[in-house]
């Protein structure tokens, strides 16, 4: 399905800009998503989806560049192995062991990120800056396949929902790239 015009949306790019939380289709399933350099969103996200607050967030990102952001520093080995993955539905776990991201790593001093691949979504993120991305559900019962399903979740907790139709993928790959480029994978 093409979201296109759904990641185009002002409206979807000021609420995202704003600190605002939005239910919206992910490249990969319906994701509650949020500005990731905004702790105050990515906190309201752990309060509303009811997670274990020890369980860190994806950040999606629209170009490589923006690990930087979160005092990440690639090998030259990763640099190598990223190519392979991204962009796609893999999201790789890096070391963050800087403590004013602990609102995103939840103390496990790493941060996974994912470059879509695709190129609206992308876009996207570039006007928004890097998004936390986690399922449309409540923890521990099944992610919304639609906006129905995830307003049936969150109700008005949520301040933007993008309609997207039906989606019934499943989530990102999600392996851990460690600094001598080899590889754990944690997620098929």
């Amino acid at each position: 399905m093409n979201y296109k015009n759904i990641w185009e949306n002002e409206i979807l790019i000021k609420v995202l800009k704003g600190g605002g939380i939005v239910v919206m289709p992910t490249d990969t399933i319906y994701g509650i998503v949020g500005a990731a350099l905004n702790e105050a969103t990515v906190l309201r996200i752990y309060e509303i989806k009811k997670t274990a607050p020890e369980k860190p967030f994806i950040i999606l990102i629209g170009d490589i560049n923006e690990i930087e952001k979160f005092s990440v520093v690639l090998s030259s080995e990763q640099k190598n192995i990223i190519k392979n993955y991204w962009p796609g539905p893999v999201s790789i776990i890096f070391d963050c062991l800087e403590d004013s991201f602990t609102y995103l790593h939840r103390g496990t001093k790493t941060l996974a990120f994912r470059l879509p691949q695709n190129i609206d979504l992308q876009n996207l993120l570039n006007k928004t800056g890097p998004l936390v991305a986690t399922s449309s559900n409540r923890a521990a019962l099944p992610a919304a396949k639609n906006t129905t399903e995830a307003k049936n979740y969150f109700d008005d907790q949520v301040d933007l929902y993008m309609d997207g139709g039906e989606i019934s993928g499943k989530p990102s790959k999600l392996i851990r790239l460690h600094k001598d480029g080899s590889v754990s994978i944690l997620r098929e």
